[in-house]
């Protein structure tokens, strides 16, 4: 019962300021336009999403970041693309959780460890503080997979299903 009262404390603790703190408006901007140039180059949909703690709902029972990040993927509609290869990428500040979860169309194609090692990746940047690249490098990844599995022809029209701009909470 300590462990679960200092979880909800935790997650209280930090707020929506945290999340701007840490991707700042100047960011928000950057990852939006790069969502859109990546998105140019393949027909998946990213999401990035950055949450500061967890909903009470969610502490209580003992959800994990993982699965606070499937609902996510749901709640934001990634999983409503027309091919089923949207990707969200979500990060959970409170428990400096990184999630990466992928529709069925490219799960099939990436095996799990390749997610595991971009997480990883992104992991080492932001313990360096250097959450800008840790997300640019996620994002690029993410693009050369989909780039890899679900490439734009050179006369294809590609329409934006899902907005490019992080969502913060």
């Amino acid at each position: 019962m300590l462990k679960k009262l200092q979880r909800i404390l935790r997650h209280r603790w930090i707020d929506e300021a945290d999340t701007r703190k840490a991707v700042p408006p100047e960011l928000v901007e950057r990852l939006t336009r790069r969502v859109a140039a990546s998105e140019r180059r393949h027909s998946g949909e990213v999401r990035i999403c950055v949450e500061a703690g967890l909903p009470l709902s969610y502490l209580w029972r003992g959800a994990s970041a993982r699965a606070r990040a499937v609902a996510m993927f749901g709640k934001l509609r990634v999983w409503d693309t027309e091919h089923n290869n949207g990707v969200l990428i979500y990060l959970l500040l409170a428990e400096h959780a990184i999630e990466i979860v992928a529709d069925r169309g490219l799960s099939r194609h990436v095996p799990p460890a390749e997610w595991q090692a971009i997480v990883q990746r992104m992991g080492g940047a932001f313990r360096e503080e250097r959450f800008e690249d840790g997300l640019t490098q996620a994002l690029e990844e993410v693009s050369a997979l989909l780039v890899q599995h679900f490439p734009l022809a050179a006369d294809a029209v590609n329409p934006n299903e899902l907005p490019d701009a992080p969502d913060l909470r």
